[in-house]
């Protein structure tokens, strides 16, 4: 069976990403239109409800799937990298949710060689995005 423990920590803080990087290129810009075009005022502070949401429920996925790789629960795995590719694309973190996407076909059809190398890189990507939407939630 294929080792599933995380060679990389799956913190998610803003500490990880590389000091200057631009944060928020990670985030799609038309995906953040769509969500400020839904409360153009801004007086709901809709786009900050959601991010915030959105962070709460990165921290909890990620916990899920460090305790699932873990214990090689692939159907856990495969719950938390469904259920991560949909909230990634909603708030425009794209690549985040190509990579929940690709794990969770590979999980799907028992291909799971790569799957290690696969998460870590999926956790690397979900720090960057939690770093973009802290600083997008700092600048509102």
């Amino acid at each position: 069976m294929t080792d599933l423990k995380p060679t990389l920590s799956p913190a998610i803080t803003a500490a990880t990403a590389p000091a200057g990087a631009p944060l928020v290129t990670v985030l799609d810009a038309k995906a953040l239109a769509g969500l400020t075009q839904l409360d153009p005022t801004g007086a709901n502070r809709l786009m900050q409800r959601v991010l915030t949401t959105y962070r709460g429920s990165l921290e909890r996925l990620l916990s899920q799937m460090t305790h699932a790789r873990q214990q090689s629960d692939m159907a856990a795995l495969r719950l938390v990298t469904h259920t991560l590719k949909s909230s990634s694309a909603s708030v425009g973190a794209l690549a985040l949710s190509v990579l929940c996407g690709d794990a969770e076909k590979s999980i799907r059809e028992g291909q799971l060689d790569q799957l290690p190398s696969m998460l870590d890189h999926l956790a690397a990507e979900a720090a960057r995005v939690d770093a973009a939407v802290l600083q997008l939630l700092s600048d509102k």
